[in-house]
């Protein structure tokens, strides 16, 4: 069973500060910047400091580009200054407030080159660059494709792979809806590609290494006014964000500020995030992270990400029981008319939506008639999303219900070293308080695939990486 974060985006969203808030809710830093040096993207670093915001200590991540890149430092008065054509200087460092969001928009690509910038205001950076850097100005595009092929390539697990998948497509969709062009057609420059690929790839290994299923999102907090970009003036929210607010059900709050405060690509992470409306009436938490902006202004950017687990008073009326959390659900229907090739596409597809568990049975039904019957274990927010899978890929035309309690050892994932690489693992604790140890199968097919050994090679070598360092196998 994964576990449930809630976003509170009281002063907004962006990409930075929601990886700032995972990291400091317990993702694995190491971890990922392995996973970001893997990607096939050079001129940047991250870095990941501390800092007090309203006398809060909060994580701060940054992205660090190479100054070959065109600069992306456009400050307030460029873009909140006079809009009607003052002095508010394409580059100008008017008053130097940070503004702590990227902005980056997708254009096509037969349109002159008139790039959109990604505005990242007032980055004050304290560690030398230890390597040289081409400073010519760099001018190159990526496609949606282009970043796929990127996410693909890198090192990271499926289900980040996913996630990071369905992050861009939001924010690729909602460019070419605002553009008006077919979604092939859009382009991100690359300072806003770079910016956004990290931080986006970043938000999914973080999320998959916390074991994250499910979520909720405060409304977002947003500004208003207006935002120059390449192709004129935008009004805030920008074109994009409305977008995914829309195609989402996220929900924006009003502040009074003339500034931006919700980024597409924060957007899009909220929207990737949210598979609930609200968080339960009643909920424990058992971990927080606050992530921090940029602005050195009010209202100070930054994003509190909590881990939760319902506490209703059922919950704990069933524990009393013995009944153990009901935190699954069991969606079954049977199908006498389903090739194997649908079920095998509809079985990828609800593992894809959230499942926990899928499987389907040989039956026999009315009146003689072989069928199947398909099972799918979920958490209760992934029923709806379930249902409308099974409804739109199959022919049933109802669905049952039914809620399921189980006992539930305690586990956590793990890292292990091996001699082909970092193996992920699950650790169970028995009853007795002896350790198991499970390599993820995920995890395994990865090493093989990068060591050029077949899967039972791997296997082998991940068993006794397990047994050598961590103790019980079964």
């Amino acid at each position: 069973m994964g576990k449930t974060v809630y976003l509170e985006c009281a002063s907004g969203i962006s990409g930075d500060m929601v990886v700032g808030a995972l990291l400091d809710l317990g993702a694995n830093e190491a971890g990922l910047r392995r996973a970001l040096d893997s990607l096939g993207v050079d001129g940047f670093e991250i870095a990941v400091t501390r800092k007090l915001v309203s006398g809060i200590d909060a994580c701060d991540f940054d992205v660090v580009l190479d100054e070959g890149y065109e600069s992306h430092d456009h400050d307030m008065d460029y873009l909140y200054g006079d809009l009607d054509g003052g002095e508010g200087g394409r580059h100008g460092h008017g008053h130097g407030d940070g503004h702590g969001h990227e902005h980056e928009h997708g254009h096509e690509h037969a349109h002159g080159h008139e790039h959109e910038h990604a505005h990242h205001h007032g980055h004050s950076h304290e560690h030398e660059h230890g390597h040289s850097h081409d400073h010519g100005h760099r001018h190159v595009h990526r496609s949606p494709a282009d970043i796929a092929a990127l996410i693909d390539a890198a090192d990271l697990l499926p289900r980040a792979k996913r996630i990071a998948h369905q992050i861009f497509d939001i924010v690729a969709e909602a460019e070419a809806a605002a553009h008006g062009l077919p979604i092939e057609q859009v382009h991100f420059h690359e300072v806003g590609a770079v910016d956004s690929i990290v931080d986006v790839v970043s938000v999914a290994y973080c999320l998959d290494d916390l074991d994250v299923t499910d979520g909720c999102v405060s409304a977002l907090a947003e500004g208003h006014g207006r935002v120059r970009c390449a192709h004129g003036v935008l009004t805030v929210p920008v074109p994009a964000v409305t977008n995914i607010v829309a195609s989402g059900g996220l929900v924006l709050e009003r502040r009074d500020v003339e500034e931006e405060l919700v980024t597409p690509t924060g957007a899009a992470i909220a929207a990737a995030v949210r598979t609930m409306d609200e968080p339960p009436a009643r909920y424990r938490v058992t971990g927080v992270g606050i992530g921090s902006g940029k602005r050195a202004y009010d209202p100070p950017s930054t994003v509190r990400a909590m881990l939760i687990e319902e506490a209703g008073e059922e919950v704990a009326a069933r524990q009393e029981q013995g009944l153990g959390t009901p935190d699954l659900w069991k969606l079954e229907t049977e199908l006498d008319d389903c090739t194997g090739e649908a079920l095998g596409n509809v079985t990828q597809l609800l593992y894809d939506a959230g499942a926990l568990e899928v499987h389907y049975l040989p039956v026999f039904m009315k009146k003689g008639r072989p069928g199947y019957q398909i099972e799918v274990l979920c958490a209760e927010p992934r029923i709806p999303a379930l249902e409308r899978v099974i409804f739109e890929n199959t022919t049933t035309i109802g669905i049952r219900r039914c809620p399921e309690w189980r006992t539930a050892l305690p586990r956590e994932a793990r890292e292990v070293q091996t001699p082909l690489g970092t193996l992920r693992a699950k650790a169970v604790t028995l009853p007795g308080g002896a350790l198991r140890m499970y390599p993820e199968h995920d995890s395994v097919a990865h090493l093989a695939a990068r060591a050029s050994v077949s899967y039972q090679e791997a296997l082998r070598t991940a068993l006794v990486a397990l047994g050598a360092d961590r103790g019980i196998l079964s």
